[in-house]
């Protein structure tokens, strides 16, 4: 079968990093389902991408068709299957909620809007990036050309939940 394009965003940050070889031996999409995986990741994080685009390849995962690693969202979401938007601003020391949900905003109206610009108009789109349901939202109200059933987040219901095991069960529902 072709291979499906799929996007994890703040591909260099650890829950991202969770996911990925899950996504690449076939736990995720099923085992017979060829990936083209994009990460994207901001530009000072590029050295810590091009260390994990090293470690994937060294797996050499036969679903893996590709492996993109890139700073620049029109690369990134061209033609996408499947975005699993992890990257957030995470809340550091004496942030106020306020402020982190401003920088969030931010983040997640420019990912809406590459979606809608650069996306498949089928593309799912999975929220991981806390807060999930706000960063989904933004996003959503972002792509107005993506139907909006097309958008899902994963909350951190359990602490003990894997998110790769999370994934999965999204994917099935969508």
């Amino acid at each position: 079968s072709e291979p499906i394009r799929v996007l994890v965003t703040g591909a260099a940050g650890q829950i991202a990093y969770s996911l990925l070889y899950s996504i690449g031996n076939g736990s995720v999409f099923g085992k017979d389902q060829p990936i083209i995986l994009v990460l994207l990741d901001i530009t000072p994080m590029m050295g810590v991408l091009d260390g994990v685009l090293m470690e994937l390849q060294d797996c050499a995962l036969p679903l893996l068709k590709d492996v993109i690693a890139t700073d620049k969202e029109e690369v990134a979401f061209k033609d996408l299957d499947v975005a699993i938007l992890v990257g957030s601003m995470p809340r550091r020391e004496g942030m106020e909620r306020k402020d982190l949900l401003k920088a969030n905003v931010k983040i997640f109206k420019s990912q809406g809007a590459a979606l809608d610009k650069y996306a498949k108009k089928s593309v799912k789109v999975i929220v991981v990036g806390n807060p999930a349901n706000t960063n989904c939202l933004t996003a959503s109200k972002s792509a107005p050309s993506i139907p909006k059933e097309n958008f899902s987040c994963l909350t951190p219901e359990d602490p003990r939940n894997q998110p790769s095991t999370n994934l999965w069960r999204l994917m099935q529902i969508l």
